[in-house]
């Protein structure tokens, strides 16, 4: 017999009529089941400080319960489903079910670091990886200073040092509560680094005692931070105070006090009393800070310097005195009265010496009198009593009391300029009166005369016949009289 050819294609199964469904559901349960692709796993990248306890959580979606295992960066099986085959008790099941697999890992350290996998028992399997990363924090804090005492004026250098960190630190510098800015410098050694900061600071007299402070910026620590208290030295502020009098001006007969102060750092040790461009005067008693004149005179004139020195330097205050005459009593005013034949006048003349008006230190006038009251009304209210020093060093605030009396005088002398006033305006009136009198008098004896002689002479032909036909004639001429018209 000649042999059939089998058929191929589809026709080929027909023999097998069993194995068609079978082939049907073997595709249908491939084409539900994962394909690997990581959708179904989930987890998330832990951050931990050196010490402390890290936890990896493995979760699956729309789980079917598969195995769940977790691995280290070795690939080592740290937990297979709920058992735990690596032998590391750091490592203790958190949670365990069909959807989550959770592990802590107590006091983590560097060697901790890196990716540790999940991985999810399907047809092929799944995959993936969550990353612990270690910080660790600075080990020391250390400010270093340059010179652990300073003098007003240095410029010092300050280094911060955070050793052994990582990541790498940010180090700020503060004086106080006001921030600075440093230059930082960071050396790595294996895993971890060093960052050393550099401050320059001039310092001056109000730094002594302020803390600089130096504040690390790290994700693994908060408010980590060290201080250095400065200490500046400095040379004394010296001030001089007059003490008597309180209030008003140093006159001529009357006692003067002052006191000299100084603060500095050290604490001034040296302080004596000197009179500029003169020998201290004789009767002038100098204790300790004070300068005491009992009776004041001309002669004590001058600028009386206080000075103060210690370890860093030295420093001064002046005060200048001008010595004022002695008050004087004001006199009761008097009246003196002039008469003419005309009119009678009162004329008043008031007179009065008043006190000097400026205790003035830039230029001192001789007397009270050259004092001119319209050169202090620039001075304002404010400066009238009050002390104006006359300073050599910047350090120095000394105060000298000052008054003023320059209203008083001013008043005075407007009774004057009025009194003068009002006697030349009688004077002239007086004046004018009698050129009035004058005037009519003359007036009174201004005109024409006429007299008797020529009566009855104005029809005469002639001179001759006009004095013989006169009046009387030569025997009337007895009886002739003049009159004024």
């Amino acid at each position: 017999m000649a042999g059939r050819a089998q058929p191929s294609g589809p026709a080929a199964c027909g023999g097998a009529p069993g194995l068609l469904p079978l082939l049907l559901l073997l595709l249908s349960a491939a084409a539900i089941i994962p394909r690997g692709d990581g959708q179904n796993l989930v987890t998330e990248d832990v951050t931990v400080v050196e010490g402390d306890v890290a936890t990896i959580s493995c979760r699956v979606k729309n789980s079917d319960d598969s195995v769940i295992q977790l691995l280290n960066p070795n690939r080592q099986t740290i937990y297979f489903r709920d058992f735990r085959p690596l032998k590391d008790s750091r490592f203790q099941l958190v949670n365990f079910s069909n959807s989550e697999l959770r592990v802590s890992l107590t006091n983590v350290s560097i060697s901790d670091e890196g990716r540790y996998f999940c991985q999810l028992y399907t047809d092929p399997p799944q995959e993936i990886y969550t990353t612990i990363t270690v910080l660790v924090p600075p080990r020391n804090l250390v400010i270093d200073i340059q010179k652990e005492i300073a003098v007003e004026g240095e410029e010092i250098e300050l280094n911060c040092t955070a050793m052994a960190s990582r990541p790498a630190t940010t180090i700020r510098w503060f004086k106080g509560n006001k921030e600075l800015t440093g230059k930082s410098e960071v050396e790595q050694w294996s895993d971890m680094y060093t960052v050393t900061s550099q401050l320059l600071l001039k310092v001056g007299r109000e730094d002594d005692g302020v803390p600089v402070i130096c504040l690390v910026d790290h994700p693994a620590v908060k408010d980590l931070q060290t201080q250095r208290y400065l200490e500046v030295m400095y040379k004394p502020q010296v001030r001089v105070s007059q003490n008597y009098p309180v209030q008003g001006l140093t006159r001529e007969g009357e006692p003067l006090e002052l006191t000299c102060a100084a603060f500095g750092k050290p604490q001034p040790t040296d302080m004596r009393w000197l009179r500029v461009d003169d020998e201290m005067p004789q009767h002038v008693v100098v204790s300790g800070s004070n300068l005491l004149i009992s009776n004041l005179n001309k002669t004590d004139n001058g600028t009386y310097r206080c000075e103060a020195s210690n370890a860093v330097g030295k420093s001064h205050a002046d005060y200048m005195l001008f010595v004022y005459d002695p008050p004087t009593t004001i006199p009761p005013p008097t009246t003196t009265t002039t008469t003419t034949t005309t009119i009678p006048t009162t004329i008043t003349d008031t007179t009065a010496t008043t006190e000097p008006a400026v205790h003035g230190f830039t230029q001192l006038p001789n007397s009270a009198e050259e004092l001119d009251y319209g050169d202090l009304s620039g001075l304002g209210p404010d400066l009238i009593g009050t002390a104006v020093p006359l300073n050599a060093s910047t350090e120095a605030l000394p105060t000298v009391q000052l008054n003023s009396r320059a209203g008083e005088e001013g008043a005075i002398r407007s009774v004057d300029h009025a009194v003068v006033g009002g006697v030349v305006a009688v004077v002239v009136f007086a004046m004018l009166c009698l050129l009035i009198i004058l005037g009519r008098y003359f007036a009174r004896h201004k005109g024409t005369y006429f007299t008797h002689e020529a009566k009855g002479a104005d029809d005469a032909a002639d001179a001759d016949t006009a004095i013989i036909n006169a009046e009387g004639g030569q025997n009337n001429s007895e009886e002739k009289k003049e009159y004024f018209i």
